[in-house]
């Protein structure tokens, strides 16, 4: 377990630290141009990675069982804060989706992604007996993935709130629930799903722009050619860290959302294979730190928190090689951010804390199973 732990860490640390050297490549014509600093967005960067290490650190020290007690009050107060998102917030790009407090400025959804997870767990442990009744358990369940997803959406942020409602239901699936529950619930919400993404502007604009495409062989949205022409430009081994020609304002989000594009030019296929391969790391790790963890809680957050890094993580690799519909979803770990980077990091930290948790567990339990094998061995020879 502890060995699964530091893989998970190491892991984490060079997609960040690879993050760091691609921020800085893909933001620099960007910050000289807007900011007159060729560094302004990387040093914005590494403060926020210097919080994510720090964030990921006090996590992991934290025992997993603390968000047990916190988690009934951090699903309202996630709740009052995406309610307050849509009434507060500044439009930006159509969408309101940051809240700011004072100096700090964060993104809810990303607190939310988080706080979901930690409140399925909790309560699928709680009511352990009941999850498959529908009156007294699904329904309750569902009705929190509902409303959180439904906040996000509002934002709007169809992406986001199709991904935390698809893990969400997931979580409560690996958990116990019934499986006609699950497929009954997926009808009406895929049908709401699609109909708010076909009644939104901007996401049936790339939706359809994506089926044309697919369909009629019309071409891609200008952000996806460009990104194309990055990984088909990279070759093998790329063209070399700095000299991407891509983030030279030729893609839009190139720090950002598209950061796995500039990964593709200047690291090739090698440098996008070792990003994916990280992400497979992270999520075999995982899925075997859930499935050795003892209590359904630890299990169940292990698994969601699993689930989520890696869903956001190929999703956003997906939209970079063309085969989904653009979205706003950040690279975990490595595109340029302040909340994603942190919540995730904690995220992290709160697996690693699982896994050793459970391993001192498992260590005291079999030497509890040798002392009593060997008090067995004595009683043995005293009564012969």
């Amino acid at each position: 377990m502890k060995k699964l732990a530091i893989t998970i860490f190491v892991s984490s640390f060079a997609l960040m630290m690879l993050g760091l050297v691609m921020v800085m490549s893909a933001s620099s014509t960007y910050s000289a141009l807007k900011f007159d600093n060729t560094f302004y967005l990387f040093d914005e960067h590494i403060k926020k990675v210097a919080i994510g290490l720090f964030s990921l650190f006090v996590a992991a020290i934290v025992p997993y069982n603390f968000y047990k007690r916190i988690a009934k009050p951090a699903i309202f107060v996630t709740s009052f804060l995406l309610l307050l998102t849509l009434i507060l917030s500044v439009s930006l790009k159509g969408a309101s989706r940051w809240l700011s407090i004072g100096i700090f400025s964060f993104q809810p959804s990303d607190l939310a992604k988080l706080v979901l997870v930690i409140y399925l767990a909790y309560f699928i442990e709680k009511k352990e007996d009941t999850i498959k009744s529908f009156k007294y358990g699904y329904s309750i369940a569902i009705a929190w993935i509902a409303f959180i997803a439904i906040l996000i959406l509002a934002q709007p942020n169809v992406s986001s709130a199709a991904l935390i409602s698809f893990i969400g239901i997931t979580v409560l699936y690996v958990g116990g629930a019934n499986g006609k529950h699950i497929a009954a619930t997926l009808v009406p919400v895929i049908l709401f799903g699609g109909g708010m993404a076909m009644a939104l502007s901007h996401s049936r604009d790339r939706i359809m722009g994506y089926v044309n495409a697919m369909l009629n062989g019309t071409p891609l949205n200008d952000q996806v050619k460009q990104a194309l022409r990055g990984f088909g430009s990279g070759g093998i081994f790329g063209v070399g860290i700095g000299h991407s020609q891509q983030s030279n304002l030729f893609l839009p989000e190139a720090y950002g959302d598209f950061i796995f594009a500039i990964i593709g030019e200047e690291a090739g296929f090698v440098g996008a294979f070792l990003v994916i391969a990280c992400f497979f790391t992270i999520f075999f790790c995982g899925i075997m730190i859930a499935k050795k963890t003892k209590d359904k809680f630890g299990q169940l957050l292990a698994f969601g928190i699993t689930l989520n890094i890696s869903i956001f993580a190929f999703a956003n690799m997906l939209v970079a090689t063309g085969m989904i519909p653009t979205t706003g979803l950040p690279l975990p770990f490595v595109s340029y951010g302040g909340t994603s980077l942190i919540f995730i990091s904690i995220s992290t930290g709160t697996l690693m804390n699982i896994a050793f948790t459970n391993a001192v567990k498992l260590n005291k339990e079999q030497a509890a199973n040798n002392t009593l094998s060997v008090n067995e061995e004595l009683v043995n020879e005293f009564s012969k």
